[in-house]
């Protein structure tokens, strides 16, 4: 084992700091607000872990997606923080589960339900054209398709957008026919 030797900080004034680009703006870039797996390790759960272990590892991380895995660490769905709501989980209970042994794929939305922007189209897109999409479909976050390597290549968040922009981006469910005709019986 190597040992290391602590030095005094009396003579050092300055701080390191990020070599981010600060003057984003909404017509940046998009992949200037792009969570790239190639260089970012993507936030993964297996499918068969405790609801309520992720519930609480997700708010501990302050993160409010994570990409799902099964047993092969293959990608099958996400689970947000909106699937981990109280509600979901007592109507799980109510179709006869116990509390702790409801599993992530079991209130996680399947890949088959999800859409993903592809990674050619945002290369050449500003990351205002990425918002609109965001807001267009009621979307928080949105995964990121590398068609050519059949790989989720990473995914765009509306809250780090809307934090590296100093800017509020307000994305609200996008509401279907079909919501609203339910509403009105």
């Amino acid at each position: 084992m190597k040992k290391l030797d602590f030095y005094p900080t009396t003579n050092i004034d300055e701080l390191a700091w990020p070599e981010e680009n600060y003057d984003l703006t909404i017509d940046s870039p998009a992949l200037a607000f792009f969570t790239d797996f190639q260089n970012i390790k993507p936030l993964v759960i297996e499918s068969t872990a405790s609801v309520l272990r992720v519930k609480e590892l997700m708010q501990k991380e302050h993160v409010r997606l994570k990409l799902v895995v099964d047993e092969k660490k293959h990608f099958i769905g996400v689970v947000s923080s909106d699937d981990l709501i109280e509600r979901k989980i007592v109507q799980k209970v109510s179709e006869g589960l116990e509390r702790n042994e409801i599993v992530v794929a079991e209130l996680m939305t399947a890949k088959k339900h999800l859409k993903a922007l592809d990674w050619k189209d945002i290369s050449k897109a500003s990351i205002s054209d990425v918002i609109n999409a965001l807001k267009d479909n009621g979307e928080r976050h949105c995964l990121v398709i590398d068609h050519e390597n059949h790989k989720i290549r990473g995914i765009f968040s509306a809250s780090d957008i809307s934090r590296r922009l100093r800017l509020n981006i307000d994305i609200q469910e996008k509401t279907s026919f079909s919501k609203v005709f339910v509403a009105t019986l």
